[in-house]
């Protein structure tokens, strides 16, 4: 039996082509196929209408975070996703030094210029615990999103990356596949029939000791389990996210009391961040219709699966590049392919940011095109 998603009707990879491919036109159709979590549904299509395809290019907020040590991956990520338009905010968690985050935020300056002029990256000051499991991650995440929404009230979509994470595509290029699609679009990897994971996921009780300790220690496990839950449907999937701004909103401000609830259930999960925003949409009356059922990543998992995706390398180029995804993951720390994909996928130089329509340098030879800017918004 097809496994049930939350969306009706059911939005798969199949339409993730349709985003990159059919931007420019008025309308898209979207037909289901089969998704990297779950079982393929009866087909279905979704019209967008006209008038999101004449609305303003989007904006995005960029949440990077990083470990000890991931300064450097997370700047040339920067240069790889930055755009004026964009909002952006950096975190190192809690296992880095305090002259860590400040050399990143001395090299957003320096290695980034436009951002002096435009003021659109920060660095969070006050780190967030860093522990595999249990709610830390998930409440580092809800803290970035609740800076976003303090810090800049134009951005469109909220998108979760790590420093493991690089773009397959130029955010001119993603600017044009958003502009189409609706702006309360959540796109979420998500599935109900949760298997195995009832067992070993849902129904262990956890104590993240992150949220109380200042030092990184292992999660404590508790000796009973707890059923799965009656009151809302548990939905499961990629913590990986891009998630729209009245989503957001609704997870922070939280007129209903759904968001709350959900989060103190998830308090004591053991990879909340798998679940909660998931869930809540689903759950949702006001949001159970918005979800495309895509990470918008393009990962490769090992068989048998382990906890995270294969590291991408140069023998994955090829199948890279005719993905649909925006984004794949993970890489290692300066692996040759992302050079490869800085030259002839993102056209990106060395300790430069990705040119664009924004940039009005002359193109010389070794001359940084985006040393000069004009006006972002287009």
């Amino acid at each position: 039996m097809a496994a049930l998603r939350c969306l009706f009707p059911v939005l798969s990879a199949a339409f993730l082509s349709a985003i990159f491919v059919l931007s420019a036109l008025s309308g898209f159709f979207a037909s289901t196929s089969s998704s990297s979590v779950a079982a393929s549904s009866s087909s279905k299509s979704l019209i967008f209408s006209s008038s999101a395809a004449a609305s303003p290019s989007p904006s995005f907020a960029y949440f990077i975070s990083g470990l000890r040590g991931d300064g450097p991956r997370l700047i040339r990520l920067l240069l790889a996703v930055y755009h004026p338009r964009n909002r952006y905010l950096l975190h190192l968690a809690a296992d880095a030094s305090d002259r860590e985050r400040r050399d990143l935020a001395r090299a957003v300056q320096s290695w980034v210029p436009a951002s002096r002029a435009f003021g659109n990256v920060d660095v969070l000051g006050k780190p967030n615990a860093a522990t595999n499991m249990g709610s830390s991650v998930l409440a580092s995440v809800l803290h970035a999103a609740a800076v976003m929404l303090r810090l800049d009230g134009g951005w469109d979509w909220f998108v979760t990356l790590s420093a493991a994470d690089y773009p397959m595509v130029s955010q001119d290029d993603l600017f044009h596949a958003f502009s189409s699609a609706p702006r309360e679009i959540n796109f979420i990897d998500h599935i109900s029939d949760i298997g195995w994971k009832d067992y070993h996921r849902v129904q262990p009780i956890v104590v993240d000791p992150g949220i109380y300790l200042a030092r990184r220690a292992q999660i404590f496990h508790a000796t009973e389990r707890r059923p799965t839950p009656e009151s809302f449907k548990f939905f499961t999937g990629s913590p990986w996210v891009i998630l729209s701004r009245p989503f957001i909103e609704f997870c922070i401000l939280g007129w209903d009391n759904l968001p709350r609830t959900l989060l103190l259930y998830f308090a004591n999960a053991l990879i909340p961040e798998e679940s909660y925003f998931h869930s809540v949409a689903c759950n949702s009356q006001n949001f159970q219709n918005t979800t495309l059922n895509s990470d918008l990543r393009y990962m490769v998992w090992d068989n048998p699966p382990q906890m995270e995706p294969h590291f991408l390398n140069v023998s994955d180029y090829d199948k890279m590049v005719h993905t649909s995804a925006p984004f794949a993951r993970q890489f290692h720390m300066d692996d040759p392919v992302l050079d490869k994909i800085d030259r002839e996928i993102l056209r990106r130089g060395y300790n430069q940011v990705v040119p664009g329509g924004w940039c009005t340098g002359d193109g010389r030879p070794w001359f940084d095109p985006c040393s000069k800017w004009g006006d972002p918004i287009w």
